[in-house]
């Protein structure tokens, strides 16, 4: 017989080794029963002839539960949801499952769509960024039966799971140190404003620090557009252009803040004499700058592999935590 390498099916491996085509598929899913002969016989000719499994086809068979789970996140462009990926990823690799990936761009209505395609496609679970869902994603969820785990955003009231932080605590706490740190004219540059809702969250904990401080939140520059370190440039010489007089500015994420640090390098303001910059999200650019960025890190790998973990632990049955929370840091750095 001529083996056909990186072709071969569950028929071919079952002629070489003289088994039925029902004992080399339970072997090769790792079902006990088989003497110790017969699993070596059928992995040996699987690796021999390249076999490689129909994972697709496995996902739809009556006698074995899905392995994909399906993840949706903001966008695929963002660097911090890039390391939640990996953890996710890397977990559920582990743990014997496969991830399939969408983006909703910050959009509810696109991400019930997403969901509506995922379900049909039964899997064994999702993960979804944020806790703002349409009621019809609600639905959808609830009536699958599936697992569903909550990331980013902390909600005590999860559809099921949440695993994440609170981005109000994450403003709130930057608030209160910059307070500390004697500053008084603080402004704020952003992006997404109609849609970001985890950054309006921060926006929000930081102006209420403030203002139960007794010194509001001076002047804000929010743009619709992606963040970035251009929209950071651009956004700090617009709101410098209205309020001179501040002596601090907290930004959407880290690569605004660079962004706001490169417009003050071109423009001689001194960082942080003349005015603080500070970030959020402890992305790797910062980590290459002349002075530490004063940001909050987030431990986007460690969200994405408890998340992962806990799902396949509802698949097993075992005993969890509905929500879990995963600390953020401040990082007092030296440029705020």
């Amino acid at each position: 017989m001529t083996e056909r390498k990186g072709k071969a099916n569950l028929e071919d491996i079952a002629r070489v080794t003289g088994v039925s085509k029902m004992t080399v598929s339970r072997v090769l899913r790792g079902v006990s029963g088989f003497s110790d002969d017969t699993r070596l016989r059928v992995t040996q000719a699987a690796v021999k002839m390249g076999y490689v499994p129909n994972r697709i086809a496995a996902a739809f068979s009556s006698d074995q539960a899905s392995t994909l789970v399906g993840m949706c996140v903001p966008r695929l462009t963002s660097g911090l949801f890039g390391h939640v990926l990996d953890g996710v990823d890397r977990a559920l690799s582990r743990l014997g499952y496969q991830v399939m990936i969408g983006s909703n761009n910050h959009d509810p209505e696109e991400e019930e769509a997403w969901v509506r395609q995922v379900v049909s496609w039964r899997p064994a679970g999702v993960i979804l960024s944020g806790r703002t869902h349409t009621p019809g994603t609600v639905d959808l969820l609830r009536q699958a039966g599936m697992p569903v785990v909550e990331i980013w955003d902390l909600t005590t009231s999860p559809i099921d799971m949440s695993v994440g932080f609170s981005h109000y605590d994450c403003g709130s706490e930057i608030g209160q140190f910059l307070i500390r740190k004697g500053r008084r004219r603080a402004g704020y540059v952003g992006a997404l404003s109609r849609s970001d809702v985890m950054g309006q969250a921060r926006l929000q904990g930081f102006a209420d620090a403030l203002m139960r401080s007794g010194t509001p939140l001076v002047d804000r520059e929010v743009l619709h557009d992606s963040p970035g370190f251009y929209p950071g440039y651009y956004g700090l010489e617009t709101l410098l252009a209205r309020r001179p007089d501040l002596d601090v500015v907290y930004f959407h994420n880290d690569e605004m803040a660079i962004g706001g640090l490169a417009y003050c390098q071109s423009r001689g303001i001194r960082v942080p004499e003349d005015l603080g910059i500070v970030g959020w999200g402890g992305m790797e650019a910062a980590s290459v700058l002349p002075r530490r960025l004063t940001t909050t890190i987030v431990p986007t790998t460690t969200i994405g592999k408890v998340a992962a973990e806990a799902l396949v632990a509802r698949l097993r049955g075992e005993a969890g935590q509905d929500v879990t929370v995963v600390p953020t840091r401040l990082v007092p750095g030296e440029t705020g």
